[in-house]
Order: structure tokens, then C-alpha cells, then sequence
């Protein structure tokens, strides 16, 4: 998901390593900080695959800086990304929240819509956290309080999400 955060905040146009870096933690959250060692091996394999463009300007001080853009390869891959998610990028909430924040890029709405309605289709099923052998339990079902509470909150979120996606479905 790095990658295509790389990618999304580059379709908004040009950045610097840096700045790159802080949207993406601000996407991702204080619980997932963006390391360079994490954020600069994938830059680099996306300008090697020639997804991105890699220019070099002077900086404030004597350190030059690098400015990173999209090429239309890298905007073709995005959109590749955006309108074809694999099952995990739909089921798994931060991953499909990367998804989300960038989704306005696919130029279709219909595509657009067509994403939504898997992840819909994911919530409608039923989930749990824990089970009774092959039975999911519900937070009602659960004596622990904790994990009591973590149902409540995932059902109540659920709830939320599937109710933004039927108004914004047609």
C-alpha cells in the first residue's frame, strides 16, 4: 500500500521526499509511521520501473533536493491499482482506506462504483473477531468486556461505512 500512496499523493502533483513522507503518515496514522527505510527503497523501485520521475533541484541550503512526479506510466499503474484491488486492499480497513483516499483519480465513476460495492459487499457478511468453533460470536455472546467492546465498536463502525456506501451508491 506504500507504493500506491506514493503514487495517489503524486497524481496531486510534485513533492519532495520529505513532504512525500508526511502525507503519507498523515494518511496512515501515528501508529504507522512512514520510515525512510521503508519510503525510499519503494521510491526508488517505482522510478527504476519507471513509474516516477526523479529530478534534482537546489535546496534552501547548500543539500540539494529531489523532486519526485508521476510519469503517465506511474498514472497508468494507479489507476491499474485503484480500479483492480485485490481481496486484502477490500477487506482490510487500512488498506482500503488508502484505497478510498486516492479513488477520486479513477476518472470512471462507474469504476469508482464498482470498488465501493465490493467493499459493501465484504461488510454485509458476517464477521467476527472470535468464534465458537465455526460460529462467530457477537459482542453480546462475550462475557470480557474488552473484546465485548471491540465488537460493539467494529459493528458500530460497520454500520457507519455501510451506511455512507448506500448513499453514495446509486
Amino acid at each position: 500500500m506504500l507504493e500506491l500512496a506514493i503514487l495517489g499523493f503524486l497524481a496531486d502533483g510534485p513533492l519532495h521526499g520529505y513532504q512525500l513522507r508526511r502525507s503519507i503518515a498523515h494518511l496512515a496514522g501515528h501508529a504507522r509511521p512512514v520510515s525512510d527505510g521503508s519510503l525510499y527503497p519503494a521510491i526508488n523501485r517505482l522510478v527504476k520501473a519507471g513509474l516516477l520521475e526523479r529530478r534534482t533541484e537546489p535546496g534552501a541550503s547548500a543539500a540539494q533536493r529531489h523532486t519526485l512526479s508521476l510519469t503517465a506510466a506511474g498514472r497508468t499503474e494507479l489507476l491499474r491499482r485503484l480500479r483492480e484491488p485485490d481481496d486484502l486492499d477490500i477487506s482490510d480497513s487500512a488498506r482500503y482506506f488508502t484505497i478510498l483516499a486516492f479513488l477520486s483519480q479513477l476518472p470512471d465513476t462507474n469504476d469508482q462504483h464498482a470498488v465501493l460495492r465490493r467493499r459493501l459487499e465484504f461488510l454485509e457478511q458476517p464477521a467476527s473477531f472470535f468464534h465458537d468453533g465455526d460460529r462467530p460470536l457477537r459482542a453480546e455472546d462475550i462475557k470480557d468486556r474488552y473484546r465485548s467492546g471491540m465488537l460493539l465498536i467494529a459493528r458500530a463502525t460497520s454500520r457507519a461505512e455501510q451506511s455512507w456506501l448506500r448513499e453514495v451508491l446509486p
